[in-house]
């Protein structure tokens, strides 16, 4: 599924940047065309008119006798090193009087400015075709029109030069369109990684909690349909039943209660949430009472939390909450004559590291980039009643995330686990 998401996302960012490009090396074309031929017209008319310049006119009864010994052809090219291949003088009538080099075409004066014309051209025995760009001028004297001067140029050169252009284009345009497919497909997948991972998150997530559930629906019903094969006369075996049926329906309500819990506080706190409270106090009634309980199991507690008020601003239930959920698996994976700690520090009057350390069992290195996860357990074999959900720590990554937080952890097998929780005061 993700693969053909890939392909399409690639398919459709090279389609687009190839149209793009396309429509760019088109236009960038278009401009180079019209840029080449108004500096060779340029040139053109400016030869014209030295051409024009250069040429003597006498004026013998109402007709003018043209004088071209002035004019050579063979030393004038324009700026693109396009060769005059011929000029044309035509008397006021139209008709030609005079010519120099090998016209081509039709003899008869045209009366546009400009004109293209297709011309054969010899060349070491070998006949090509080209074309020839044609200026027509009006020549002038006393404001009296005495006749039309003609100009043909060769446009090779600047066919050359497009010719150029044209297969640096179609050898960049392909290329390029293949890098752009290679970034595209690069791209794709950095595009595709957050939504594969969610996706695997929520086949994981959707697996673990089908799973949790499935063993006390299959207790309960189980119990139920034991207690309705019960004779009647039989008062303990229902009672027995029940309480099992209670267990489970428990342990079925802390389940749903805990997923509802991330389902509800994803993402920021909301601002009417947010509120100013003492974390200090918070801890130390966290550290009274968790210290009864590490009594009972012979574990020491020690806390360092200072006896000045440290204000804060978040949630103040869902930062105990937190805090109770590292509390909660210090104690229960500490064994007797252990210690566990919980302190309170304060960087810059800005930062406040809330760190809970055991002498525990320790995490092994290979699961502590997966501990935060959902429904995640280190001891794959350990029973619910002292595994828990495997959803303690998700929470309190959440609920840490949502105070703009990082919660980080430290563990060495056998030697204890310490989690410590970065709040910014903002």
């Amino acid at each position: 599924m993700f693969d053909l998401s890939r392909r399409r996302l690639a398919y459709w960012f090279t389609l687009s940047m190839g149209s793009i490009l396309i429509l760019f090396a088109f236009t960038v074309y278009q401009r180079q065309v019209t840029e080449q031929m108004r500096e060779f017209d340029k040139e053109v008319y400016a030869q014209a008119k030295e051409i024009a310049s250069l040429t003597s006119y006498e004026q013998q009864g109402k007709s003018w006798q043209i004088n071209t010994e002035n004019v050579s052809l063979p030393s004038r090219v324009v700026a693109t090193e396009s060769k005059i291949i011929c000029t044309r003088w035509y008397d006021a009538q139209k008709h030609l009087s005079e010519f120099i080099g090998k016209c081509p075409g039709s003899q008869t004066l045209v009366s546009r400015q400009w004109q293209t014309i297709e011309y054969d051209c010899n060349h070491q025995d070998m006949t090509y075709q080209t074309k020839l760009r044609i200026l027509s001028l009006p020549l002038k004297k006393n404001k009296s029109l005495i006749g039309y001067l003609q100009v043909a140029v060769s446009l090779e050169a600047v066919n050359n030069s497009l010719a150029r252009s044209r297969l640096l284009l179609s050898l960049g345009i392909p290329i390029t369109l293949g890098f752009t497919g290679i970034v595209g497909w690069l791209l794709a997948g950095l595009a595709m990684q957050p939504a594969r991972q969610s996706y695997e998150q929520l086949q994981r997530f959707t697996a673990d909690a089908s799973h949790e559930l499935r063993a006390p629906v299959a207790a309960i019903l189980s119990n139920a349909q034991v207690g309705l094969l019960t004779p009647a006369e039989d008062t303990i075996q229902p009672r027995q039943r029940l309480a099992n049926v209670v267990t489970q329906s428990k342990y079925m309500s802390d389940l749903i209660t805990n997923l509802l819990f991330l389902a509800r506080h994803q993402g920021k706190l909301k601002p009417q949430d947010v509120g100013k409270f003492d974390v200090a106090k918070l801890l130390n009634s966290l550290a009274i009472e968790y210290q009864t309980f590490a009594i009972d199991k012979g574990i020491v507690f020690n806390s360092d939390i200072p006896t000045k008020p440290v204000e804060i601003y978040g949630d103040l239930d869902l930062l105990q909450q937190a805090v109770r959920n590292l509390l909660d698996n210090a104690i229960k994976y500490t064994h007797s004559g252990g210690m566990v700690a919980l302190s309170l520090l304060v960087k810059h009057r800005q930062i406040f590291l809330i760190t809970v350390k055991d002498t525990g069992i320790g995490i092994p290195a290979s699961d502590l980039p997966y501990i935060f996860d959902r429904f995640y357990r280190v001891d794959k074999a350990r029973t619910r009643q002292t595994g828990g959900f495997g959803l303690g720590l998700a929470i309190a990554q959440q609920i840490i995330q949502a105070h703009d937080g990082k919660i980080t952890v430290e563990s060495e097998l056998g030697q204890g686990t310490a989690f410590q929780i970065c709040l910014p005061n903002n």
